[in-house]
């Protein structure tokens, strides 16, 4: 099977070196994303590997089964950037991955920890020698409220770390994991809401979910509230974020996400204007760090990305039917 690669980066060639032969495919890649312009880099393939950095379009979908595409597999757990309806219009099969969810978890836990013990502003201050102490009193997680937003493998994890920092553990889910049942609390989004210290979302991007973190919600939690963000950053609607922040609802937030990130982050902006108003004003904010979209970055996850989806390329032509939970085939 030939399977075309779009934003292929010099450090995922290790692991594309280690797993082409053991998949027994044939790839092409470029650096480049899929756009329509890109688009005919891939005639003569059967299959894409992707990432989420641009969508693909109806118009994209239809442009690659013309070219022969049958199948395309997102090296991300995230797929909200291909057009489902399209590709089951086109007949062309999607796939996403999952990862060592370890990688995420254990960021999230890691901006907690950051945000609640003021380590921006500690750096920041010790930058310029200014090593006192008034506003650096920090808070501990042992006697602290977790509300934990999403209980999938990533929103599991967390709760299974933070256990061992004896604080104690809201959760939410549509669909409840008994397994977590003596870790977490089920409760409804209110309740989290209201009685949670930090609260750390682990939910996808979907319509449903699409600013679910809004004035409403913010003015739902109980004030002094830490947020932590390693999702979507279209979960939080930024306005309004701010201006809890800025009210002082909020005792800070973590940002590994933003809404409009897309075609910000993994590039060089040195010397150029941004244009995100939103990502100027938190970093401006003591309390609040934002990170570029780096949680899952760490080699083991990197290499599950890579294989997991080469591998489902290869079950494709194998004209396997039946998947393993690695990796996921969306239709």
């Amino acid at each position: 099977m030939k399977v075309f690669v779009y934003n292929y980066r010099k450090d995922e060639d290790i692991f594309f070196q280690e797993f082409v032969p053991k998949y027994g495919l044939e790839i092409g890649y470029t650096a480049e994303s899929p756009t329509p312009e890109t688009c005919d880099l891939a005639a003569g393939y059967d299959a894409l590997s992707i990432i989420t950095e641009t969508p693909i379009t109806a118009a994209m979908m239809k442009r690659y089964k013309e070219l022969g595409i049958r199948f395309i597999s997102t090296r991300t757990i995230g797929y909200e950037h291909m057009d489902r309806e399209a590709a089951a219009k086109e007949g062309i099969i999607l796939a996403n991955v999952s990862y060592a969810p370890s990688s995420v978890a254990d960021y999230a836990i890691m901006l907690m920890l950051m945000v609640l013990r003021k380590v921006k502003s500690i750096s920041l201050r010790s930058i310029g020698q200014d090593y006192t102490l008034p506003g650096h009193r920090g808070k501990e997680l042992p006697f602290l409220t977790v509300g934990i937003i999403g209980t999938g493998k990533i929103g599991a994890t967390v709760a299974r770390h933070l256990r061992g920092f004896g604080c104690k553990i809201y959760a939410y889910d549509k669909f409840p994991n008994k397994d977590l049942e003596s870790i977490v609390e089920y409760v409804d989004l209110d309740t989290l809401y209201a009685n949670s210290d930090v609260i750390t979302l682990h939910v996808p991007s979907t319509p449903e979910n699409h600013h679910m973190i809004d004035r409403t919600s913010l003015a739902k939690m109980k004030d002094d509230v830490t947020l932590i963000n390693t999702a979507r950053g279209d979960l939080i609607r930024t306005d309004d974020l701010i201006d809890a922040l800025e009210s002082g609802k909020l005792y800070g937030a973590a940002l590994d996400v933003i809404d409009g990130d897309r075609l910000i982050y993994y590039r060089d902006k040195k010397m150029e204007i941004i244009g995100h108003r939103q990502m100027a004003v938190l970093n401006a904010m003591p309390n609040v760090i934002l990170m570029p979209h780096t949680a899952f970055y760490t080699d083991k996850a990197v290499s599950d990305m890579v294989e997991h989806s080469l591998q489902s390329c290869r079950m494709f032509a194998d004209g396997k039917t039946s998947y393993p939970e690695n990796p996921w085939i969306l239709h």
